[in-house]
C-alpha cells in the first residue's frame, strides 16, 4: 500500500465572503510527482500555499507525513517551495544562494561545501559556483532555485509554475530534467501549473481543478481518455463534441441519434434509451477518406487545412458544426472544399451523459 505523505482533509479556504477552496480531500503519496492543473483562479496555489505553511486553511487540515501541520510555523514543515521568479539572491554566488538554507541551520562549512557541490552536479552546474544569477541563463537560474530546494533534503518539494517564465523550447527540456531529477532522487513534488502539456508529461497524477473543486483525480492517461466531465476533456487536449439523444440500446452498445439526424453507435453500457448525451472524439482519432463505410461514418466538405511541422490540422464541415482532425506529417493532401466521410474506432468514442443524468456514467 503507498504511503501518504501529504493529506488535506476536509479543506476550505476564503478570504472574506469569498470562497477559494471547497471542503476538499486529497491525498498525496510518498514518492509520486503530482500535478495540481487548473486556470487562473481555481485554487491551486492557494493549495500549494497552504501545505508550505504560507496560508492557513478557513477550516480543515493539512497533514506531512501522518502529522498535523496546519498550524505550524513553515520552517518545521519539511517542506521547500520553488517559485516562479526563481527568488536568488542577486548579490550571492551560486555557491552561497544554493547554500543558504544550510547556512542558517549552522551547518559546518565542510559539510556546506560538500553538499553544495553535491547539488550542483545534480543540475549539471558544476564550475557556476563563483558567478552571480545575472550572469546565469533563465534555465540556470531555474536550476540553481531546484538545487536551493532540495539540499535540505525536504519531505515534499513544492513547485509553484516554476517554467513559465522560459521559452518553449528550454520548458521543454527542463519538463524532461524535472522529471528525471525527481525520479532519482524519490522526493514527492506537487507541481503547480496551468499548462496541460507540463501537466501531462511530467505527473504521475494530475489533480484537475475547477473554482475551487477537484474535477478529477487521475494518471495522464486516464483523464486525457477517460475524462469524467465535459469540463475535464474541454480542458485537456482539443476534443470534437457531438450531442446526441440513446436511441436504442443493447448490451453495452447504444446507438445515439445526434442533432443533425445521423445516427452513431457507441460503448455505453450504463446508458438508457432516451438519455441525452455528449460524445468527445479527440481530433487524433478521426479517420479522413473518400469511400464511405457502413458504421460510424459522417458527410463532410474540407473547410481549411493547416500544417504545423509535426502534425496537418484539418477542418471539415459537417452539416452546421466544423470538426477537426489531426495527422502527422503532411502527406496527405486534401483540397479545399473536397467532399470526404469521417470515421473513428467506436472505443475511441467518450461518452458523457448530459445534464439529464450527470451522475450516471
Amino acid at each position: 500500500m503507498k504511503k501518504v505523505i501529504v493529506k488535506l482533509e476536509n479543506f476550505r479556504k476564503q478570504y472574506g465572503e469569498k470562497v477559494v477552496i471547497e471542503d476538499i480531500n486529497l491525498e498525496v503519496y510518498e514518492g509520486e510527482f503530482l500535478t495540481l492543473l487548473g486556470s487562473s483562479g481555481c485554487g491551486k496555489t492557494t493549495i500549494l500555499r497552504s501545505i508550505s505553511g504560507l496560508d492557513k486553511p478557513s477550516s480543515g487540515k493539512v497533514y506531512i507525513d501522518g502529522v498535523d501541520v496546519t498550524n505550524l510555523d513553515p520552517t518545521k514543515r519539511h517542506v521547500n517551495t520553488i517559485f516562479q521568479n526563481y527568488a536568488l539572491f542577486p548579490l550571492m554566488t551560486i555557491e552561497d544562494n544554493i547554500g543558504f538554507g544550510l547556512k542558517m541551520k549552522k551547518v559546518k562549512k565542510d559539510e556546506i561545501k560538500k553538499r553544495v557541490n553535491d547539488m550542483l552536479e545534480l543540475v549539471h552546474l558544476l564550475g557556476y559556483e563563483k558567478r552571480k544569477p545575472k550572469e546565469l541563463s533563465g534555465g540556470e537560474q531555474q536550476r540553481v532555485s531546484i538545487a536551493r530546494g532540495l539540499i535540505n533534503n525536504p519531505k515534499v518539494l513544492l513547485l509553484d509554475e516554476p517554467l513559465s517564465a522560459l521559452d518553449q523550447k528550454l520548458r521543454k527540456s527542463m519538463q524532461i530534467e524535472l522529471k528525471q531529477l525527481q525520479k532519482k532522487l524519490g522526493i514527492t513534488f506537487i507541481y503547480v501549473t496551468h499548462s496541460q502539456d507540463e501537466a501531462l508529461t511530467m505527473s504521475d497524477r494530475i489533480v484537475l481543478l475547477k473554482d475551487g473543486k477537484i474535477e478529477q483525480v487521475d494518471t495522464p492517461v486516464k483523464i486525457y481518455e477517460k475524462p469524467n466531465s465535459l469540463y475535464v476533456a474541454d480542458f485537456l487536449g482539443e476534443s470534437n463534441l457531438f450531442n446526441g439523444k440513446v436511441v436504442s440500446k443493447k448490451d453495452e452498445f447504444a446507438l445515439v441519434e445526434l442533432e443533425d439526424g445521423n445516427i452513431i453507435k457507441v460503448i455505453a453500457p450504463k446508458v438508457k434509451v432516451d438519455d441525452i448525451v455528449n460524445i468527445v472524439i479527440r481530433p487524433e482519432n478521426i479517420k479522413l477518406g473518400v469511400k464511405k463505410v457502413k458504421e460510424n461514418c459522417l458527410f463532410g466538405v474540407i473547410k481549411e487545412q493547416i500544417y504545423d511541422g509535426a502534425y496537418t490540422n484539418i477542418l471539415v464541415k459537417v452539416c452546421k458544426k466544423v470538426i477537426k482532425t489531426m495527422f502527422m506529417g503532411n502527406d496527405k493532401i486534401y483540397s479545399k472544399k473536397q467532399e470526404v466521410f469521417l470515421t473513428w474506432d467506436i472505443e475511441d468514442a467518450i461518452v458523457l451523459l448530459g445534464e439529464n443524468d450527470e451522475k450516471r456514467k
